[in-house]
């Protein structure tokens, strides 16, 4: 009698087997989720045969990065850094960017530096915009509080070891956005997506069910900020992270001079360097965000020194010519990203 039923149960355990194996495969559908946050535009877009992430969960986390990082929150962890001359408890956000933030400020030779927030506020470009335009005397006086050495990581501690010291993680914080997103839906077994804040991307996989490559386009700069952006080139990266950074979107006018928001620690004043545009392509969207504000002051030949020194990164930079013509030049392992024309 056991014999009976376990031949019973052996039938029925291959007719199963049978069922699931004749049984159509779930065809992938595209979800996109869309919002704003940090002061700007974000958009989640994921391959998969069920809804697995929402729009609620993706606003939490920008809420839970803001309550960390964001200068326009007085609550935050980084507006009380800012206001304190004592140190602060770092959470894991806020620990992540600083730490990143420091190596690469070490590694361009100061030229990205988060320290540089009392020179942005001297130029008008700190949470209060004005027509501020300081004279030497006043950027004189700001630079003594410019400088990532000194800040000091002890344990989850950040202590400035000046008190005059007031950072801004917004030239690195969208990029480790992108990546905080990135890692949420990875952890939920989702392995084709795009996800883009404010023009920092991530992309893993291919669409489907087409199997095609993410696309994603790079802007050529323009005189005029409200003109509709033209695609420069278009490139496809795979596993990866591309930001961009340019000193022809954001900027203002005084005095008959564009004033880019981007400013050189070195100088004090807002960059003016020959190169607008600077795209760089890396593993992770913190890194590459960082690193395109860092080529933009760099210069040419600086950019290059930053990038040979770093070969798992590729960048496209987009310049004004001495005669006032744009043109382009990218490293040695760009091309590979570009998409051919059709």
């Amino acid at each position: 009698m056991k014999r009976r039923w376990h031949h019973v149960i052996l039938v029925a355990g291959v007719m199963s087997i049978l069922t699931s194996a004749l049984r159509p495969a779930r065809i992938p559908e595209t979800y996109r989720i869309t919002g704003q946050a940090q002061g700007t535009t974000y958009a989640i877009t994921y391959y998969a045969d069920q809804k697995l992430v929402s729009k609620t969960q993706a606003d939490s986390i920008f809420k839970s990065l803001d309550a960390s990082l964001s200068i326009y929150q007085p609550g935050s962890l980084i507006s009380r850094f800012n206001a304190s001359q004592e140190a602060v408890e770092m959470d894991a956000h806020f620990a992540n960017v600083i730490e990143k933030s420091m190596q690469i400020y070490r590694t361009t030779g100061g030229l990205f530096d988060i320290t540089v927030y009392p020179l942005v506020r001297a130029w008008g470009f700190g949470v209060k915009a004005t027509d501020a335009m300081p004279d030497s005397a006043a950027i004189h006086r700001l630079l003594p509080c410019v400088g990532s050495d000194k800040l000091k990581m002890e344990g989850l501690r950040l202590v400035k070891t000046a008190p005059c010291v007031q950072i801004d993680v917004n030239g690195i914080a969208q990029g480790y956005s992108v990546d905080v997103l990135a890692s949420f839906l990875e952890a939920r077994g989702i392995a084709n997506y795009m996800v883009e804040v404010g023009g920092e991307i991530r992309t893993k996989g291919r669409k489907l069910p087409g199997n095609e490559p993410m696309n994603i386009g790079i802007e050529t700069p323009s005189a005029n900020v409200f003109d509709a952006p033209a695609i420069r080139e278009v490139i496809s990266i795979g596993d990866g992270a591309v930001t961009t950074s340019g000193s022809y979107r954001k900027f203002r006018e005084s005095g008959g001079m564009r004033l880019s928001h981007i400013i050189d620690p070195k100088t004090g004043y807002p960059v003016q360097r020959e190169i607008i545009s600077a795209t760089v392509v890396a593993p992770e969207a913190i890194t590459a965000d960082g690193f395109d504000n860092a080529l933009l002051a760099a210069g040419i030949d600086g950019a290059f020194e930053i990038l040979r020194a770093h070969p798992g990164m590729e960048a496209y930079l987009i310049y004004r010519k001495p005669d006032g013509t744009v043109a382009d030049t990218a490293s040695a392992g760009f091309g590979r990203y570009v998409v051919a024309e059709r």
